[in-house]
């Protein structure tokens, strides 16, 4: 059996507009996350643990996206929307378990900095190498158990009805949609579990960001507040848009009429907002720009003096 993925839409003289908008968002977007990692791990002035998450949140993106940009471009190429159901349910986990992890690694970070705001004196102490290690394992754990949980609900319906998916690529509520499965219980196995896979990252997230700002609040001089602000100046706008597209994405009726206006915020959720991460750090992070700057200044010096 062969689902039918309906992409963004059937209109022919939009084809060749949409590859040129994928194919361009996923190159910038490949390209900046890499950028970011590659400047991470060469520069040494960087090797803290804000960018130790910073890296792994940009090796999310890059497989976040090549889980769904590259098979929906080649359909834009060669015409075939039509993906196996061993495909689709492939596609799905992937997407699950990069879309947990990042909600998770974004909550680890929220915590990296009220560490680094509230407890400064035993920031070194408390966030060691041990401790990164141990909290960007334990949400890859967090991650594929959750996601390995709703694919395998999923997985046991029976698709016996209609092949089409009015989607550009396998997510959970178009596929459940075309089961002919009593899908009640599924239901709220798959609501508990996305209670864990966001209401409790983003919970997290906001209870750090509440202590954050009132501990910035309760510094004397305008220049430490703003000194301690811009610490997080760069993964607060992050949170921001990872939790409030998620959460509009899971809130909206799956009913026909919202069903476009659904496949729009999947759209921003899953292939815009990774684009919007590597600007957003690169733009707004001094580190990064002055990683950038000494990476430049010493290739300029190579070719310097290799002439």
């Amino acid at each position: 059996m062969e689902f039918l993925l309906l992409r963004l839409g059937d209109a022919h003289e939009l084809q060749t507009p949409l590859f040129l908008l994928c194919l361009t968002i996923y190159t910038v977007t490949m390209v900046g996350n890499v950028l970011i990692i590659v400047l991470v791990v060469i520069d040494l002035h960087v090797h803290t643990p804000t960018y130790f998450f910073l890296v792994n949140l940009s090796s999310l993106e890059t497989c976040y996206s090549s889980t769904i940009l590259p098979r929906l471009l080649a359909s834009f190429l060669t015409g075939d929307r039509t993906i196996s159901v061993q495909g689709c349910m492939a596609q799905f986990f992937f997407f699950s378990t990069f879309a947990t992890s990042e909600s998770y690694l974004l909550a680890t970070t929220s915590y990296d900095r009220y560490l680094a705001t509230c407890q400064p004196l035993l920031y070194a102490s408390l966030m060691n190498w041990k401790v990164r290690l141990q909290l960007v394992a334990g949400s890859r754990v967090v991650e594929l158990l959750i996601s390995r949980g709703i694919t395998s609900f999923i997985c046991r319906q029976r698709f016996c009805g209609p092949s089409a998916i009015d989607h550009f690529f396998c997510e959970e509520a178009p596929l459940l949609e075309l089961s002919c499965s009593d899908i009640g219980m599924t239901r709220i196995l798959i609501i508990v579990l996305s209670f864990l896979d966001v209401v409790f990252p983003f919970v997290f997230t906001l209870a750090s960001y509440v202590c954050i700002i009132a501990a910035i609040l309760r510094i004397p001089s305008s220049m430490g507040r703003h000194k301690a602000f811009s610490t997080c100046s760069s993964h607060l706008p992050m949170v921001i848009v990872f939790c409030e597209t998620l959460i509009i994405l899971y809130m909206l009726p799956r009913t026909a009429p919202l069903r476009q206006l659904n496949k729009k915020f999947s759209f921003s959720y899953s292939v815009l907002r990774p684009l919007t991460s590597p600007l957003i750090y690169s733009l707004r992070n001094r580190g990064v720009k002055g990683a950038l700057g000494r990476v430049l200044r010493r290739a300029a010096a190579c070719t310097d003096s290799s002439n």
